[in-house]
C-alpha cells in the first residue's frame, strides 16, 4: 500500500516510470553502504555528545554578548567544545570568519611571515585561494608580502613521496598545506589514512614543518579528524559539514595553541587575539548545528552514494564510485557535456526548496577564473551542506554536487536531476 502511494506521489511530482524503476533498483543496492555511513555517525554522535556534556553546556552559555566581546563564556566554551572533538589543544570558532576560504586565508597570513615558503603538496589549492596566494596576481596576496609558493602534485592519487623528500631536504618550508577535498580537480579526495602515512613520512624529514590541513567537506566522514593522525592545524567552514546546516555563517580553525594564538591575532588584533569577538547571538546556533552535525553529515554521504550509483547506471563516469571509501562529502560528475552539466545543475535547483523556481545559468563568479554554474537553493546562501551542486564551464565539465540536510530530501533532488538530463 505505502509503495503504490510513493510511486503516486512521485508520479505526481513528475518522476517518470524510467527515473522511479532505476531509483527502487539503486536503493536495494546500496543498503550495505547505507549501514556502514550510520554506523560512523553513531560514533561521532558518541564523540559529540560528551564534549558537550563534559563541558557543562547550559542555557548560559547561549547568551550573546556584543561590542568587544570581552568575557564571552558562550563563545570560549564552545572553543572548547571544538577543540576536545578534533582531539587539538585549542580552537577558534567564530561568526567573523565569512567563509572557509577567509578561515584559510587568516590562518595562512597568520602563520607566514616574508620570505617563508608555503608547499601545497596536493597540487594547486581551490580555485578561490589563487588569488589569496598570488598564483592570480592581486596586491594583498601572500606573494605581495614577500612569501614564496610552490607545489608538488600528487601522483597516481596519492603523495609524491620523493619530490616531497627532496624538496623538504633542499629547502626550508614554513607552512606545508593539505587539501583534502578535491576542490574543482578532477582527482581523488584524500583518505584520512593517507594524511596519517604523509604525515609519517614528513616529520622523519622535517620535524619543525608546520602541516596545515585544509579540511572542507571532510568533517564526520570517517572516525578520526587530521590532528588526530599528527597534523598542527586544521580549517573548515561552518556552512559545510560541522554547521549541520543550522549554522548561518562562520568557520572554524582547531590545533597546537601557539598557531592557534597566531591566527586569532590575525583575525582581531595583535595583544587581543581570542579575547576578543562577540557572538552576537549565534552561539546557540553554532552549537545546536555541531550536535546535528554527524546526522547531517551522513545524510549527505547517503545522497553522495545514491547519486553516484544512478549516475552510474546510466552511464557516467562518476568519482568516487558508490561503493569505494569516501574522505569528503562531494560527489563529481563527468558529463563531459555543456548543456547536460548546465541540465543537471538546474534540476539540482529544482528539486530544492528555496528558489525551485530560479534557473541558474553560468555565469563570472568573484574569485574563479572560468565561468561557474552554481545550483543552491539553500536556507543559508553559499552553504554546502545543503544539496548544492555546480561546476566550471571547461573541460570534461564536471558536476561537483554535496550536500543534503536529509537523505529523503536529498534523493528527490537528485531524482529531479537525473530527470532534467533524460
Amino acid at each position: 500500500m505505502e509503495n503504490q502511494t510513493l510511486k503516486k506521489l512521485y508520479e505526481e511530482y513528475g518522476f517518470s516510470e524510467k527515473t522511479i524503476t532505476l531509483v527502487k533498483e539503486v536503493e536495494q543496492e546500496i543498503k550495505p553502504i547505507i549501514n556502514n555511513i550510520d554506523e560512523i555517525a553513531q560514533i561521532n554522535s558518541i564523540k559529540v555528545l560528551q564534549a558537550f556534556q563534559q563541558n557543562n553546556i547550559s542555557d548560559m552559555h547561549f547568551n550573546s554578548t556584543t561590542g568587544y566581546g570581552y568575557g564571552d563564556i558562550g563563545r570560549d566554551t564552545t572553543e572548547k567544545v571544538f577543540a576536545q572533538i578534533f582531539k587539538a589543544e585549542d580552537s577558534l570558532v567564530r561568526g567573523q570568519f565569512i567563509s572557509g576560504t577567509h578561515a584559510l586565508t587568516v590562518t595562512l597570513f597568520g602563520l607566514l611571515r616574508p620570505g617563508d615558503t608555503l608547499l601545497s603538496i596536493t597540487g594547486k589549492p581551490y580555485d578561490t585561494l589563487d588569488e589569496v596566494i598570488g598564483i592570480v596576481d592581486n596586491p594583498s596576496s601572500l606573494k605581495s608580502f614577500g612569501v614564496k609558493f610552490e607545489q608538488i602534485d600528487l601522483k597516481n592519487n596519492d603523495f609524491d613521496y620523493e619530490t616531497i623528500q627532496e624538496k623538504l631536504k633542499n629547502k626550508k618550508i614554513k607552512v606545508i598545506e593539505i587539501q583534502r577535498s578535491k576542490g574543482y580537480s578532477t582527482r581523488k579526495s584524500i583518505l584520512i589514512e593517507q594524511i596519517e602515512k604523509v604525515i609519517k613520512y614528513i616529520r622523519e624529514v622535517d620535524k619543525d614543518v608546520i602541516i596545515m590541513i585544509d579540511n572542507c567537506y571532510c568533517e564526520f566522514v570517517g572516525t578520526q579528524e587530521p590532528i588526530e593522525v599528527g597534523a598542527d592545524i586544521v580549517v573548515g567552514s561552518l556552512i559545510k559539514n560541522l554547521g549541520g546546516g543550522i549554522a548561518p555563517n562562520g568557520a572554524y580553525v582547531a590545533g597546537r595553541k601557539d598557531l592557534i594564538t597566531l591566527v586569532a591575532e590575525r583575525l582581531t588584533a595583535p595583544g587581543e587575539g581570542k579575547e576578543v569577538g562577540p557572538s552576537l547571538g549565534i552561539t546557540k546556533s553554532l552549537l545546536q548545528g555541531l550536535f546535528m552535525a554527524p546526522t547531517v553529515v551522513a545524510s549527505s554521504l547517503k545522497t553522495a552514494v545514491f547519486a553516484s550509483k544512478c549516475l552510474e547506471k546510466l552511464g557516467f563516469d562518476v568519482e568516487p564510485k558508490w561503493n569505494m571509501p569516501r574522505a569528503d562529502i562531494v560527489q563529481t560528475i563527468n558529463f563531459n557535456d555543456k548543456e547536460k552539466l548546465i541540465k543537471y545543475c538546474q534540476g539540482i535547483q529544482m528539486g530544492s526548496p528555496i528558489d525551485s523556481n530560479s534557473i541558474p545559468e553560468p555565469w563570472d563568479m568573484p574569485g574563479y577564473t572560468d565561468q561557474v554554474i552554481m545550483a543552491a537553493g539553500a536556507f543559508t546562501q553559499g552553504s554546502s551542506i545543503e544539496l548544492s551542486c555546480d561546476g566550471p564551464i571547461r573541460p570534461p565539465y564536471t558536476a561537483f554536487m554535496q550536500g543534503g540536510l536529509t537523505y529523503e530530501y536529498g534523493k528527490l533532488g537528485v531524482m529531479k536531476a537525473i530527470e532534467n538530463i533524460i
